[in-house]
């Protein structure tokens, strides 16, 4: 799953199987949004969100093929904690032929007390026919 702009957000994948993936956003100062309070800016959490959710969408699928976000419906229900990394884990629990959906929570140690969580829709490409 190598999409440049994870890589450079440093968005690590722990786990993607079976229509769930786990990830990590290591903290760094870059990615701050206050530098008074040193908290990760919601843009980092966004991508993290939509990233992890589209792994899980790739892992629910039977052959890889293209997908897009289509809708990512995201509450902040907290700041993240400085100098801490945010995990993340996504579950896509429905495939059509061209739409899937997903659910997301970002967090630190524990699901149960969520940064934010999100729910998707994600194009699916069906393959392109062969030229006659």
């Amino acid at each position: 799953m190598h999409v440049p702009h994870n890589h450079a957000l440093g968005i690590q994948f722990h786990s993607v199987r079976n229509g769930e993936a786990i990830t990590e956003l290591p903290y760094d100062a870059k990615l701050v949004g206050n530098p008074d309070t040193g908290v990760l800016h919601g843009g980092a959490i966004t991508a993290l969100l939509d990233a992890t959710s589209g792994a899980a969408v790739m892992a629910a699928l039977t052959s890889p093929v293209p997908i897009a976000t289509l809708d990512l419906r995201i509450d902040y229900l907290r700041p993240a904690e400085p100098h801490h990394a945010v995990r993340c884990k996504a579950t896509c629990y429905k495939v059509t032929t061209n739409v899937a959906f997903t659910r997301a929570v970002a967090y630190h140690a524990d699901e149960a007390d969520p940064i934010a969580q999100a729910v998707g829709t994600f194009m699916v490409s069906t393959k392109p026919g062969k030229a006659t």
